[in-house]
């Protein structure tokens, strides 16, 4: 009996000092609980009683040079269903997918998800979002919202980029500048019961979205107006594949305009712009292609406008003067090579100055050969030509040149004439700038100032520049030379009266050479002594007739007679012969 007692009272006491074990723990966790993680589960329970809808921020504005409004904000709303409060789930199937044009199955999906907000639509036109607001369907939020719109549509769509669902920068400028134009949303919180169901009366706390900055470029879009229209018109002419056109200032890098057509729809950018294919099979690789901007995204061989930074580099060497004599008996024989001359039959006897009048290629290649290929590369480094330009445009390619020590004398000559490598056209007029404008080289850019919501500038952007990588000697010599062409060389077609203009024409066989398929381009720039824009086009498989002179220098011509007057250049005065 005594032991037996003794073994119960044993137990009472292991249970007794368990259960107290366990009443310490929890004390100790509760204590934990309510001391050190108070806040945590308090934030919890807030988070249980209150639900946060979003409020767009409106994204900041883009305007061109002049104030004009190119992308701004169009006010659109946003559909969202919740689970719980839901009081006749297929009214709300059945009046959203008719509504909103959506399949039901996709709607009923939402609808039936058990979750505290699931979002149906966005950029829904506020026209239909108020019918919907007029059913007063039990569980349907609708929100106000911002979508992007650009008043001008397919103006300069390759530059200015648009934006996706939750306006978010996608391409082009509306994605370089996503932190400037991207305000900060703001919110709305509701108290709600055990079921997620506001509760009427309940006080709301809201904080106020903060708009976006606005964002002034230099881009004019009368200017831009101005190019696509020539741009166009020449590429219907030619039935070309493409064709590009910058215009800059070279004296600081701000460039008014960039086309690269056809251009396509802003407000519509998923919307192929070509009619080669069924638009049941545009890819997404298509899509891609619409929206690339070759002006920056893609490489090509400039052929004779390089001309420009050949003659640069040998004024700069002091290997030739402008009176040097030579002679092109319509080729030029290079190792194994018999490299030809645009005019087969040859131009005789020239000196240099006639020799870039006539874009002769046998003078070029023996001026390159007198450079050489070491102090050729010195030059294109300090133009710029085997670095970035740093435009403020995502994707920018970068040139493609053979390495120093894989130069011979047949690529040396190639080069010298703008083939066997390869850059982009802004890379081209970046250097070009340099050269023209007394040696300086510019960051081409977009960006002027950013601005608040008064229109007041905030900050003005800064881009680098690199003063004195060519001589003034050089820049002077190298304008006189190509202001010759325009008046007298091959350039003549870009020749308009009263107004001096100097520019470099090119015409340069694509890859493979056997295709027979060419670039047209012209780089010109006026008032020929003091530049203050720069032009240049390129004009890509063009039929029939190829030659740049020919039928790029005519467009560049044509679209000075109309911004040169614009930008308030005026004609200069010639005097009286008699």
């Amino acid at each position: 009996m005594n032991v037996f007692t003794h073994h119960n009272k044993l137990r009472l006491l292991q249970f007794f000092v368990i259960a107290m074990l366990l009443v310490s723990v929890m004390i100790v966790r509760l204590f934990y609980i309510m001391v050190f993680k108070s806040k945590y589960y308090g934030d919890k329970a807030v988070a249980l009683q209150e639900r946060e809808r979003s409020i767009k921020a409106p994204r900041g504005l883009i305007y061109d040079r002049n104030g004009v409004v190119i992308a701004g904000n169009k006010a659109v709303c946003s559909i969202s269903v919740i689970h719980s409060q839901i009081t006749d789930e297929e009214a709300v199937i059945r009046e959203l997918s008719e509504r909103l044009d959506m399949d039901e199955s996709v709607i009923r999906k939402k609808v039936e998800k058990v979750s505290s907000r699931e979002k149906i639509k966005s950029n829904v036109e506020k026209e239909i979002a108020d019918e919907i607001r007029d059913l007063d369907l039990d569980g349907v939020m609708i929100d106000d919202d911002y979508k992007r719109y650009y008043p001008y549509s397919e103006l300069a769509s390759k530059v200015i980029g648009f934006t996706g669902a939750d306006n978010q920068g996608i391409v082009g400028i509306e994605v370089f500048y996503d932190d400037i134009l991207m305000g900060t949303n703001g919110s709305i919180n509701t108290l709600t019961d055990a079921r997620g169901i506001e509760i009427p009366g309940a006080a709301e706390e809201r904080v106020e979205p903060i708009p976006g900055d606005n964002l002034v470029l230099t881009l004019d879009v009368n200017i831009q107006m101005y190019i696509e229209q020539a741009a166009m018109k020449v590429m219907q002419e030619k039935n070309a594949n493409r064709v590009c056109i910058i215009v800059m200032n070279p004296q600081n890098g701000e460039i008014y305009g960039m086309a690269d057509v056809p251009e396509y729809n802003l407000n519509e950018p998923f919307t192929y712009n070509r009619d080669d294919i069924d638009e049941a099979d545009v890819t997404q690789d298509d899509l891609n292609n619409m929206w690339r901007n070759f002006c920056i995204n893609d490489t090509y061989e400039p052929g004779s406008t390089f001309k420009i930074v050949t003659a640069t580099s040998a004024f700069e060497e002091g290997v030739v003067s402008i009176d040097d004599t030579f002679y092109c008996p319509g080729y030029k024989l290079v190792g194994d090579r018999r490299i030809k001359c645009h005019k087969t039959v040859g131009h005789g006897a020239e000196t240099f100055k006639q020799g870039i009048m006539n874009s002769c290629n046998p003078v070029f290649m023996e001026v390159g050969a007198r450079v050489g290929a070491e102090n050729f590369y010195k030059n294109m480094e300090k133009l710029g030509l085997f670095e970035k330009t740093g435009v403020d445009l995502p994707g920018e390619a970068g040139s493609i040149f053979h390495k120093l020590e894989n130069v011979g004398e047949v690529e040396l000559a190639t080069m010298s004439f703008g083939q066997s490598f390869q850059i982009t056209p802004l890379q081209l007029m970046r250097a070009v700038s340099a050269v023209i404008n007394g040696g300086t080289l510019v960051t081409p850019h977009f960006g002027k100032y950013i601005t608040d919501d008064n229109d007041n500038i905030i900050s003005e952007l800064k881009y680098n520049t690199k003063s004195g990588v060519i001589d003034t000697e050089t820049s002077e010599t190298m304008k006189y030379l190509l202001e010759a062409v325009i008046s007298e060389g091959t350039g003549k077609n870009a020749y308009l009266e009263g107004y001096s203009i100097g520019g470099k024409t090119a015409t340069s066989e694509k890859l493979p050479r056997s295709s027979n398929k060419y670039i047209s381009s012209f780089i010109g720039f006026s008032p020929a002594q003091n530049p203050t824009v720069l032009t240049l086009i390129l004009i890509d498989e063009p039929e029939g007739i190829y030659y740049g002179g020919t039928i790029a220098a005519p467009v560049v011509g044509d679209i000075y007679s109309n911004i040169l007057p614009y930008l308030g250049i005026e004609k200069e005065e010639v005097e009286d012969s008699e």
